[in-house]
C-alpha cells in the first residue's frame, strides 16, 4: 500500500453516536501525534458542523492536524472507492454492518487500504470472510472486525494469558465479564437485525489446523461460583468465535487451546429474567412487524449520556490453565460500549496507519490479536486500558 495516500486515516460515520467519540479522541491524539485524518459521511453540513466543533474544543487542530472532510455513503460505491483511495486505514463506525458494511470492504481491498470496524455481527464477519478472505490475502491487506468491546478485551485479553503460560502445553482459558452500561440505538439496531438472521454457522472451522493441534469452546454449561458470588453463565456473542479464530491462526496458542465465554449474573432471578428477555427479543426479531416496532425504541444515533458513561465499567477475568501452570489476568476499563469502543477502534486504526513496520506479517481478514497483537497490547495500556496478572 502507498505511503502517499491523502490521509493516515479517514474515520466513515463520524456523524454517528460513536463516531463522534472516536472524532473526538483522534482530535486529542494530535495533541502529541502527528496525523492526517478525515471525517467522513453522508450529510457534509453536519460533517462541517462536527469540523467546527472539534476545532472549538481542540485549539491545536489546525493545518494538518485539523480533519479533512469527504463526502461518501454505503450506497454509492464510487464515492466508497475514492474514499478508500484517499486512505491508509479506513475506520467506520457506520452499521448495522449486515447491511452497509460490505460494500466498503470491497472498496478497501480493491483500493488496499487498511480496515477497521466494531461490528459484534458474527453473519457479517463469516460472510466477508467467506467471500472476500482470499482477495483480502491477494491484497495484502488488513480488514480487521471487532474492533471494540466487542472483542477486544476478549480477544486480546486471551492473548495475554496465553503469553504468561508456558509454551507447548495444552491450555484452557475461561473469561468471565462483568460490566455496567448502556447500549446506544446502532448497538440495538445491530442486534436486531442479527437476532433477524441468526446463523450458527463457523465456516472458519473447515479450514484445517497444523497437524496434531486442536482449537475448541469449552461446554456451554452454566454453573454458581461461590468465590464470584453469582452463576457463570455461557455468552453466545462473537467473542469466543474471534478467540478461537485467533488460536487457530497463532501457534502461540498451544497444541490443544479450549476457551470458555461467560458472564456473571449474581441472583438466580436475574439469570431467570435474561433468559427469558433474551428469548423473546430472539423470537420477536424474526417477525417482520414486531422487528421494526422495536427498532423505533431506540433509534440510531442514539446514546448515553456522558454522565451515564462516566459511572459504566466492565472487567474481564480470565482464567488460563496449562500442564504446570496457572494464572489469572484482567482486562479492565470504563464504559465499554461507547468510550472505552470508541478508544479501542480509534488505537486499532492508529496502530495499522502508524505502526506498520512493527506489524506481524499477516493479512486477510483478520482478529485484533492476529492483525496487531502486542503492539495493540501496548497502545490500549498507555491510552488507560488496564492489561493485568492478577496470580501466577
Amino acid at each position: 500500500m502507498s505511503s502517499a495516500r491523502t490521509y493516515d486515516i479517514v474515520l466513515f460515520g463520524a456523524t454517528g453516536f460513536t463516531g463522534r467519540l472516536a472524532a473526538d479522541y483522534l482530535a486529542s491524539v494530535t495533541k502529541t501525534t502527528p496525523l492526517r485524518w478525515a471525517l467522513a459521511g453522508r450529510n457534509r453540513a453536519r460533517l462541517e458542523q462536527i469540523q467546527a466543533e472539534l476545532s472549538a474544543q481542540n485549539p491545536h487542530l489546525t493545518g494538518d492536524a485539523a480533519p479533512a472532510i469527504l463526502e461518501a455513503s454505503s450506497d454509492d460505491p464510487a464515492s466508497l472507492a475514492r474514499m478508500a483511495r484517499a486512505g491508509r486505514v479506513v475506520l467506520t463506525t457506520v452499521g448495522p454492518y449486515a447491511r452497509h458494511g460490505e460494500p466498503l470492504v470491497e472498496a478497501c481491498i480493491e483500493a488496499r487500504a487498511d480496515y477497521v470496524d466494531i461490528t459484534g455481527e458474527p453473519g457479517f464477519v463469516n460472510g466477508i470472510l467467506e467471500r472476500h478472505g482470499a482477495r483480502a490475502r491477494e491484497a495484502g491487506v488488513r480488514i480487521v472486525n471487532c474492533c471494540g468491546f466487542d472483542s477486544i478485551p476478549h480477544d486480546l485479553g486471551a492473548l495475554f494469558t496465553v503469553e504468561k503460560l508456558p509454551r507447548g502445553e495444552p491450555i484452557t482459558v475461561e473469561a468471565v465479564i462483568r460490566a455496567e452500561g448502556k447500549p446506544s440505538g446502532g448497538t440495538w439496531q445491530s442486534a436486531l437485525n442479527e437476532f433477524s438472521q441468526a446463523s450458527f454457522a463457523r465456516p472458519w472451522e473447515k479450514d484445517p489446523l497444523a497437524e496434531g493441534r486442536h482449537v475448541a469452546e469449552m461446554p456451554m454449561r452454566p454453573r454458581y461460583d461461590r468465590q464470584l458470588g453469582g452463576w457463570i453463565v455461557p455468552l453466545p456473542t462473537i467473542d469466543p468465535q474471534i478467540v478461537l479464530r485467533s488460536a487457530r491462526a497463532l501457534p502461540s496458542y498451544g497444541p490443544d487451546f479450549r476457551y470458555g465465554h461467560k458472564v456473571l449474573v449474581r441472583s438466580t432471578a436475574q439469570l431467570a429474567a435474561g433468559a427469558i428477555g433474551v428469548g423473546a427479543l430472539f423470537a420477536l426479531a424474526k417477525i417482520p412487524p414486531a422487528r421494526s416496532m422495536l427498532a423505533k425504541l431506540r433509534p440510531s444515533g442514539e446514546g448515553p449520556s456522558a454522565e451515564e458513561r462516566a459511572r459504566s465499567w466492565f472487567q474481564v477475568t480470565f482464567q488460563g490453565t496449562a500442564g504446570s501452570r496457572r494464572v489469572v489476568t484482567r482486562v479492565s476499563g470504563g464504559d465499554p460500549g461507547y468510550t472505552e469502543t470508541a478508544k479501542m477502534v480509534s488505537e486499532s486504526a492508529l496502530c495499522l496507519a502508524l505502526d506498520r513496520d512493527k506489524l506481524p506479517p499477516h493479512t486477510g481478514i483478520l482478529t485484533p490479536a492476529v492483525a496487531m497483537g502486542d503492539l495493540l497490547i501496548g497502545r490500549l495500556e498507555r491510552a488507560g486500558i488496564r492489561f493485568e496478572l492478577l496470580e501466577g
